[in-house]
């Protein structure tokens, strides 16, 4: 009888366990800052695309995580097609995404821009993401490229 209880519970937890896994796929985006819906978002390459002749519009993009601030989540590196990444920040500081979001997929709407930053911005960003010393200090020239500051966010 005591084998068929153990038998049993650990059935159960198996479920349990392959049910959550399973149903984790479709688990509800995570939301910050406004609400937005994933509804009418480009892909990053569109925006690039649209991005050629201007120096800024609205958006709504959707894309991958490569980096996002490790001090507190204030901005996030998304991929873009070329190999590059664009820095996204959060409209007036007033949200932040989490920390371990790297490799997930993000839909943000908001103002996508052509920007300069600064070789102290640069250097500001590469120490909140944990760049060695070494690595700083080869940032010696202001970067020219594709920025987004987002007012709100979805999480997959």
């Amino acid at each position: 009888m005591k084998r068929l209880l153990l038998f049993l519970f650990l059935l159960q937890g198996i479920t349990f366990v392959t049910f959550a896994q399973t149903n984790n796929s479709t688990a509800k985006p995570l939301s910050f800052g406004e609400k937005i819906s994933p509804e009418g978002a480009m892909s990053t390459q569109a925006l690039v695309t649209q991005m050629a002749d201007k120096d800024a519009m609205p958006a709504k993009v959707q894309g991958e995580v490569i980096s996002v601030c490790q001090a507190k989540g204030c901005w996030a590196t998304v991929k873009l097609p070329d190999g590059k990444t664009m820095r996204v920040t959060f409209k007036d500081y007033a949200f932040f995404i989490p920390k371990d979001a790297n490799g997930k997929t993000i839909v943000m709407e908001g103002k996508a821009f052509v920007k300069t930053e600064t070789v102290a911005k640069l250097r500001h960003y590469a120490e909140d993401a944990n760049a060695s010393k070494e690595e700083i200090a080869k940032i010696t020239e202001p970067e020219r490229s594709l920025a987004f500051e987002a007012k709100g966010v979805l999480l997959k």
